[in-house]
């Protein structure tokens, strides 16, 4: 057996399982709902099924590994479109992946030296999938903390010069899970510097760059970013999307990866052995969905109205703030998190993430203890009964 398989950390979900077994039993008389998954529940759009139903011939053909050309294309002119840069070259710097989990995943085990004694930098908290990847690729995470001061941005210039010389990879979220921040513009230019430095590659997870609260005011990507600094190639730098978030499709793992030609190319050597093609079928839908913006901004508004009856409930009780965007709230609890979570389940059936369980304890402390992520999924009378029931948890909660 592979030996690094036992470096991997249960993963949060199953944490919570055993949490919530700990839980006493839920009151009967109160319907669960469960908002510790980010798992979308809006219907998934009418163009996608549309696809789906005309495209089933698809399925009689074996797919290409460097993707439909029509699918590349679409996806190249998404990116311009929604991130104001020229189109990306579809053949060179663009590759249709299996959702942005899979490529996240066998993005690392494509760049990490196994032998070289690498590091992964990761933001922490963090998607468990950038630890894993890294151990896996027989790389060492790094944890940079969140800083709640600098709205959960981390503070890349505290990271000693030492571990950047080390570093192969850097994985980044924007925007952020659990926090929903978006990294400014200085942020990228020092990131940037870093990597120009230190040769180390960026990998930019941007699985939840269209649910945003501000409709005038979309968040930056990376891409873009590296535009506006004048990076026009993109050197070291490979940008990570789904339709998952964006499309309410999670079935379908459908997502791309897109950026640093030189990169793609390794990636695309990698994905012939990985075996990881999207096919025809999914690829027709993924198309529609890449061309069809009216559903985005339906599900966008969706999120806002959630926003807007959850808040002003949780405020009065709670250390919780609207985020920029994402659809989860990442609020302060009294006490222990992983207790708060537990007891609220036992007490009012409502299923929360604990914040210690999506980060790693780092320089001295673990930046998601004393937090829960709230993700509103469910629909919104769902997710008000929840506020409701957490308020009332909160207040008497000591």
């Amino acid at each position: 057996m592979n030996p690094r398989l036992d470096a991997l950390h249960p993963y949060p979900f199953e944490r919570l399982r055993r949490l919530m077994a700990e839980a006493q039993t839920p009151n009967v008389a109160l319907a669960p709902i469960n908002l510790s998954i980010g798992e979308p529940k809006h219907a998934a759009p009418a163009c996608v099924e549309a696809a789906i139903t005309a495209n089933l011939s698809g399925l009689s053909g074996y797919p290409p590994t460097k993707g439909d050309p029509r699918l590349r294309e679409a996806i190249a002119a998404w990116l311009g479109w929604r991130y104001s840069i020229p189109t990306l070259d579809a053949d060179t710097q663009v590759l249709p992946a299996l959702g942005s989990r899979e490529a996240l995943f066998a993005f690392a085990q494509t760049v990490i030296d196994p032998n070289a004694d690498s590091l992964v930098v990761c933001p922490n908290p963090f998607y468990q999938i950038y630890e894993g990847a890294a151990l896996l690729a027989g790389a060492t995470p790094y944890f940079l903390n969140a800083d709640p001061a600098r709205d959960f941005d981390c503070d890349w210039g505290s990271v000693p010069e030492a571990v950047w010389a080390r570093t192969s990879l850097l994985f980044v979220c924007s925007p952020g899970n659990p926090a929903g921040n978006v990294m400014a513009l200085e942020s990228w230019r020092q990131i940037f510097e870093l990597s120009d430095r230190h040769g180390f590659v960026i990998a930019a997870d941007e699985c939840y760059s269209e649910i945003y609260l501000d409709e005038s005011n979309p968040p930056l990507g990376a891409l873009q970013a590296a535009r506006r600094l004048g990076r026009n190639d993109y050197r070291n730098l490979v940008s990570f999307g789904s339709l998952s978030k964006r499309s309410n499709v999670p079935g379908m793992r459908s997502g791309y990866v897109a950026g640093d030609a030189n990169l793609i190319g390794k990636f695309l050597l990698y994905r012939t052995y990985h075996g990881s093609a999207l096919s025809p079928v999914m690829s027709a839908a993924s198309i529609a969905a890449w061309t069809d913006e009216a559903h985005v901004r339906d599900n966008r508004q969706l999120y806002r109205e959630k926003f807007d009856a959850v808040v002003p409930i949780l405020q009065p009780v709670l250390d919780v703030t609207r985020p920029q965007a994402s659809f989860y709230l990442w609020a302060r609890t009294k006490g222990s998190d992983t207790a708060f979570a537990r007891d609220l389940f036992g007490q009012k059936a409502v299923t929360v993430l604990p914040g210690s369980f999506l980060a790693r304890e780092a320089h001295g402390i673990n930046p998601g203890e004393g937090r829960i992520r709230i993700a509103l999924v469910a629909p919104i009378a769902q997710c008000v009964e929840a506020a409701h029931r957490i308020a009332d948890f909160a207040r008497s909660y000591a």
